[in-house]
């Protein structure tokens, strides 16, 4: 994992080891602050561009206005802080991480009335997020003894750093145990998502994607529907029960550092039938495939519009 030698911080590129933080920061103790995690990608022209930004930054604010921190930046400067980095690190192929946290000020629970706001941009090269065999031949899931917090506890639309603490546990249970990734439930019951990916599964032709009642909005999620809408896809955005899931003839994961996962396993129970049986589905290969002529600039009908030239 090549890291960018330069940051944006707080408005000015910097050299890494010039961005530092203060042991005060308040985002440190209590962890009250957003992020994102985006991807640029190499066009045939050898040109980088960014896949989706202006929706990224669209939910970094959406995400800082759940928290109630008002960034000192626009949007529009953010996008371009964006692609001053990569530029910055000569990335045309990178993940992109920009951040925004309560910095140095008072120390207690309550931050104050207009607390310090610092914001990074920080960019690594990142391969397949889940592996390439994941990526390839599909990955091992385990129903986590951990529950998606209730969306009165946790603020679920939020892309927010201290609630991630819940995925990291969901996710080292998961790997102790010998599987990839953890699956969530709700406190119902009901599937939610992964440690940090959105979950689909396919049953009988028909696609099935969690409802949007406790789980992040995807952007690659979003992706995917309307990639599947607009090949005549019946796509039901509703609740449904792990028993559901382990019959499913494809399950699959999307995220931007997941990109499209197939799943081969979920609880020791291969997933799919026949000649399928534990194997990507062609349901999943499809949008795989669709999903990477998209991000490479090799779709027209969606491309244009998705890519940010850096």
């Amino acid at each position: 994992m090549a890291r960018g030698s330069k940051v944006w911080w707080n408005g000015a590129v910097l050299p890494v080891e010039e961005a530092k933080i203060s042991l005060f920061t308040h985002a440190l103790h209590y962890g009250v602050g957003a992020f994102e995690g985006i991807r640029a990608y190499r066009q045939k022209s050898g040109q980088g561009a960014v896949f989706r930004l202006s929706e990224h930054i669209e939910r970094l604010f959406e995400s800082c206005k759940i928290l109630d921190i008002k960034i000192p930046f626009s949007p529009d400067e953010l996008v371009q802080a964006c692609l001053q980095t990569c530029r910055a690190n000569q990335f045309e192929e990178c993940y992109i991480r920009p951040i925004v946290f309560i910095g140095d000020g008072p120390l207690g629970v309550n931050p104050g009335t207009q607390p310090p706001i610092d914001v990074a941009i920080l960019n690594w090269e990142w391969g397949s997020y889940l592996g390439d065999q994941g990526k390839n031949a599909g990955t091992r899931l385990k129903i986590s003894s951990f529950i998606r917090p209730h969306v009165n506890s946790a603020m679920t639309k939020g892309k927010i750093t201290g609630q991630y603490v819940n995925g990291v546990m969901a996710k080292r249970e998961a790997i102790a145990a010998g599987f990839d990734e953890a699956l969530l439930l709700d406190s119902d019951g009901f599937l939610t998502e992964g440690s940090g990916e959105n979950l689909f599964m396919v049953k009988d032709g028909r696609i099935k994607t969690t409802a949007l009642t406790s789980i992040l909005n995807g952007i690659t999620r979003k992706t995917v529907i309307e990639y599947l809408t607009s090949k005549n896809y019946t796509i039901d955005e509703a609740r449904f029960t792990r028993d559901e899931l382990w019959c499913a003839d494809e399950v699959f994961l999307t995220g931007t550092a997941a990109e499209i996962t197939p799943v081969r396993e979920i609880d020791y129970r291969p997933i799919g039938k026949g000649s399928d049986l534990g194997k990507p589905g062609p349901i999943t290969q499809e949008i795989q495939a669709a999903y990477h002529r998209i991000v490479h600039g090799e779709s027209p009908e969606f491309s244009p519009n998705w890519l940010t030239e850096i």
